[in-house]
């Protein structure tokens, strides 16, 4: 049985190993990107989210209820609202359900999977900049898209490739098939004329 006054959620100092992985994934944070996030955060969704203190783990704190989260994904919908009730709580269970409210609306307004963190990467600070990463994707979005409901300065991320679409004819389609790649060579003139393979077997 724990300890009185010990839980799951009281990790102690990490050594070695994990240690170096921690410091890894601490130094892909970037504070930088951080100014701009919380700056188009605060214009996207207005005063009412306020700011965080300077830092990760004030970013992290500012974040971690999923309110202001929520909000800056409903902002960018111009129609129905994807997360329809956003409610702070210092319960751990409905902070982390906000969280995930607003992984699947970001999914769901195009952010890729690759691109999205983990509840916990967030919820307990374990990678604050996965979660950069999942902003920077949500806001290139909002810029390519231009649906009218960014807002902030475009030049605060890059714009996401479009799709180019072609249309192939079927008389088109049809002659690329007909087409051998050169990587495969020619079958020109080939025979097996003249052809040996190994010594003719000797008989005695």
């Amino acid at each position: 049985m724990a300890a009185k006054g010990t839980g799951m959620a009281n990790k102690g100092p990490s050594y070695g190993m994990s240690r170096q992985v921690q410091d890894k994934i601490e130094s892909k944070y970037d504070t930088d990107l951080e100014q701009i996030l919380v700056e188009w955060i605060s214009r996207q969704c207005g005063a009412g989210v306020g700011r965080p203190d300077a830092g990760k783990i004030g970013f992290q704190t500012w974040l971690k209820d999923g309110c202001v989260l929520c909000e800056l994904i409903n902002s960018l919908f111009s129609g129905d609202k994807p997360v329809k009730k956003i409610l702070g709580s210092t319960m751990a269970f409905k902070q982390m359900e906000q969280i995930s409210q607003f992984l699947n609306a970001a999914e769901k307004y195009g952010v890729t999977k690759t691109d999205m963190f983990q509840t916990v990467d967030l919820w307990e600070g374990k990678d604050m900049a996965a979660v950069q990463r999942t902003l920077s994707a949500l806001g290139s979005l909002a810029v390519t898209k231009d649906e009218g409901t960014y807002h902030g300065d475009p030049n605060w991320f890059f714009k996401k490739a479009q799709e180019n679409r072609r249309d192939f004819s079927d008389d088109q389609i049809k002659a690329g098939k007909s087409v051998i790649g050169l990587q495969m060579g020619s079958n020109k003139g080939a025979s097996q004329e003249g052809m040996s393979y190994g010594r003719p077997r000797q008989i005695l």
